[in-house]
């Protein structure tokens, strides 16, 4: 779906149609706009009165965000449709010339249109609740006091602050910078950051990969152009789906099969047969309405609605409907190993000195380190909870470096309590260290057992200086303990026993990386492999990622190309992340999964958020995604069977001038016990089979022959039974026999595709065949819904012309099944 979004202008602009793409045109450089002067910085914000004026004024960041359609707009998709327009026409006719029980079939579609209104209403309030719970929440400062509001609460001139993963909501000035590192990448697609400095504009859609800082907000509400786009892409929307595109597929040919055969049925009998005017249009309207397959769109819509209450019950919030469905066919997923296989703390458990180092320095040197990034990760907050900063004993920051994932490490330049300045360095060891080092071999031995280790290294030139790292000299190895996430284990096991591929891609230590996937029982955790070595053709890097399982020291950019090279490969890809460093990954793999306490950047680009931050939950989605699939693939091809026989009733009913044999009512009835109440029941059951692609193709294969046959075999009765009967009464008796056999050759279709057979599958089938026995028994039934079986020779042939077709139907699934696979 395209997507639309107004510019400054209030002109139309294309907008893209995945969360946080931003395509920012070509009449508007999105990263170097030309801006106004920047406005004077008040590093306190904004005070309470100023912020009343400019909400008064209208200058507020006002763009509404929305997670799903509005009431009205899901009441119009589910009743303005064209084969509502045709069945409400045939209905009315069908009121005026018919008895009540032909005119069943409307109220039937009444019935419908309020239940996929009920469901989608339903899920709407699901995402709704889930998106304010997801809703990024920007630090803004205001009377000197920094707090979270909403997006929509930023006015012009609020100061926003940054730090590590936050994205930048509105566009805005450069207030403050500390080694602030920005991403533009959602804009530009240039991956690599640029350094920001005061004065220098950013845009809404990018984020922050390193550092921190505020700026001052330029342009909110539908001025800030980007901001606009990058709501339009966060909306959750009906995108691109297979199943939805197979479908309208479908139902395009159906339109253009069914217009001829339905005019050449209106000919043949109003105008070829001299017969009761009302009793002709009756036969018209009954040969017309069951070519439409009006609940397969109603049936797709609330698979996928419940789909989306049952999921959001679990914390899981689905930004796109479609995702539910890109997840099921997933065949390979790449798991971050930080934040997803392993908790977002860390413990250290030992600190080295290395070449004599003094211990008691080593330990403030890591104690002044931590009070140098306002905004530590993971590794530096363990550090921070082990040698908490204290008086600082003399010791002063004159300069930091914030970590990056593109270059392993971080670092900060002192003053040590003699006057000494000194650099230091953290981060990576075999990043840090020259190649063949003795220290690596050591960190190795360590790394095998799963744990995480840092260097602490002393740089010999200024921190700023390109090659701080050259001949940095080590000082001390800090050894951290990473803390499994007690469900990974099973989550993984599940992939595994559903045939889906895990490739464990992190920036740590290979080998580390590798002891933790083996703890947690990963198939191919010892097969690692350093992202330093990885071939840089694609190619080579696709069968690379086919016979490794963990990968460490990527980088960004890595990710991305990886994701790319299995793509390449016919892989769906599934990607999993919560830092900075996955955004790229995310945002071009298939289907992107973030965490909930992720960075903002992350959820914004992910199409399914874990609200809880449990990986367990991915299973869940996985499962809900194959039930959805899978059982629509089933019972769609129960509603193309009936429009296939249906349409080739009506052709040869017109190619051979005979009435047609069907009133309204009892194809309603067929319908009703043969599709519509056990296709309800088979699109909710438990599905665990992968969903394979080629919708329309596994649909057709089956439906097409299976059409063919039944429809054979109820035009044979019916010309038997019309040789047979004669008088009064006699196109009754035909109608009856020729329903026996109809009604028995589409049940044998729902018991193949009931299969495999569970307790309720065969009480449902043996539920729908009594009802159909209470009709022919019961009288007011008989007379009600006018059938009646005449005498036992007609009867038992219609029966024995069943039995022959149920055996052409095994023969031919079968045989298609081998023949056309799909």
């Amino acid at each position: 779906m395209t997507q639309r979004a107004l510019d400054s202008s209030g002109e139309q602009t294309p907008g893209p149609s995945r969360p946080g793409m931003i395509d920012a045109g070509a009449e508007l450089d999105p990263v170097h706009p030309t801006e106004p002067p920047p406005p004077t910085h008040r590093p306190g914000g904004l005070t309470t009165a100023e912020v009343a004026e400019r909400v008064a004024r209208g200058e507020v960041n006002d763009v509404p965000v929305r997670s799903s359609r509005s009431l009205t707009e899901i009441v119009r998709a589910n009743v303005f449709t064209r084969f509502n327009l045709i069945i409400g026409v045939l209905w009315v006719i069908m009121l005026f010339v018919a008895p009540i029980q032909d005119s069943l079939f409307g109220f039937v579609i009444v019935a419908n249109t309020g239940i996929g209104i009920i469901q989608e209403w339903r899920a709407k309030k699901t995402l709704d609740s889930l998106a304010v719970i997801g809703e990024a929440k920007p630090t803004v400062r205001r009377d000197g006091v920094a707090a979270e509001i909403s997006t929509h609460e930023i006015v012009l001139g609020d100061v926003v602050e940054l730090g590590p993963g936050d994205k930048v909501v509105v566009d805005g000035t450069v207030a403050e910078a500390d080694s602030l590192e920005v991403d533009e990448s959602l804009l530009t697609g240039e991956a690599d950051p640029v350094l920001k400095r005061p004065g220098d504009p950013v845009m809404s859609g990018s984020f922050v990969v390193a550092g921190g800082g505020a700026f001052t907000a330029t342009k909110v509400g539908r001025e800030a152009y980007a901001a606009q786009l990058a709501e339009e892409a966060s909306r959750f929307t009906l995108v691109h789906s297979e199943l939805r595109s197979g479908i309208s597929t479908i139902l395009k040919y159906v339109t253009w099969m069914m217009v001829p055969t339905a005019i050449g049925l209106i000919i043949s009998q109003l105008v070829v047969k001299d017969n009761n005017f009302k009793d002709s249009v009756a036969r018209t309207v009954g040969g017309i309405v069951p070519m439409i397959p009006e609940g397969l769109v109603l049936l797709t819509s609330v698979a996928f609605a419940i789909g989306v209450v049952r999921l959001g019950r679990k914390q899981c919030l689905v930004q796109e409907l479609p995702a539910i469905e890109g997840l099921a066919r997933v065949d390979v997923v790449c798991l971050d190993k930080t934040g997803t296989l392993t908790e977002g703390g860390m413990d250290v458990t030992e600190v080295r000195p290395l070449n004599g180092s003094d211990e008691a320095h080593v330990q403030q040197v890591l104690r002044t380190l931590g009070s140098s990034d306002p905004r530590p990760n993971a590794s530096l907050q363990a550090i921070i909870d082990t040698y908490p900063a204290g008086d600082g004993a003399g010791w002063a920051v004159t300069d930091a470096m914030p970590f990056s994932s593109a270059r392993k490490y971080s670092g900060a330049a002192f003053t040590e309590a003699d006057g000494t300045a000194s650099a230091w360095l953290l981060g990576a060891p075999d990043v840090l260290l020259p190649e063949g080092d003795p220290t690596l071999t050591e960190i190795e031995h360590l790394n095998e057992q799963g744990l995480r280790v840092l260097l602490l290294a002393r740089a010999r030139g200024e921190l700023d200086a390109p090659d701080v790292a050259a001949g940095a000299a080590p000082t001390a190895l800090v050894v951290l303990e990473q803390r499994l996430r007690p469900d990974a284990a099973e989550t993984l096991k599940y992939f595994a026993d559903q045939n889906v591929a895990t490739k464990v891609i992190s920036g740590d230590n290979a080998v580390s990386v590798g002891a933790v996937a083996g703890k947690l029982g990963l198939a191919g955790a010892e097969n690692t492999l350093d992202a330093r070595r990885m071939p840089t053709d694609p190619d080579e890097m696709a069968t690379a990622m086919e016979r490794h399982a963990v990968f460490g020291r990527v980088t960004p950019q890595q990710k991305r190309d990886m994701v790319a090279a299995l793509q390449s490969r016919g892989h769906t890809v599934a990607m999993t992340g919560d830092g900075v460093n996955d955004v790229l990954a995310l945002k071009d793999a298939d289907i992107g999964v973030s965490m909930g306490s992720g960075s903002e950047a992350t959820r914004a680009v992910a199409q399914i958020v874990l609200l809880n931050n449990s990986f367990a939950t991915l299973p869940s989605v996985v499962a809900e995604g194959r039930r959805v699939i899978g059982n629509i693939t089933r019972v769609a091809t129960l509603f193309l069977t009936k429009t296939v026989y249906s349409v080739l009733l009506a052709i040869l009913v017109v190619c051979s001038q005979v009435e047609y044999p069907f009133l309204p009512r009892h194809l309603t009835l067929l319908a009703t016990l043969t599709i519509g109440v056990p296709a309800f029941f088979l699109a909710l059951a438990p599905n665990k089979e992968r969903a394979q692609p080629n919708f329309v193709r596994r649909v057709m294969r089956y439906a097409i022959p299976s059409g063919v046959i039944a429809a054979a075999a109820t035009f044979t009765t019916y010309l038997i039974a019309r040789h047979h009967y004669s008088g009064p009464g006699a196109l009754e008796a035909e109608t009856s026999a020729a329903t026996l056999t109809l009604f028995l050759v589409a049940m044998w279709v729902l018991a193949i595709i009931a299969r495999p057979y569970t307790w309720w599958r065969i009480g449902l089938v043996a539920a729908m065949g009594l009802g159909f026995l209470i009709v022919l028994v019961v009288p007011w039934l008989q007379d009600f819904f006018a059938l009646k079986l005449v005498g036992t020779t007609m009867p038992w042939a219609a029966v024995g012309i069943a039995v022959a077709s149920a055996v052409a139907l095994e023969f031919v699934w079968r045989w298609v099944g081998r023949r056309f696979r799909a």
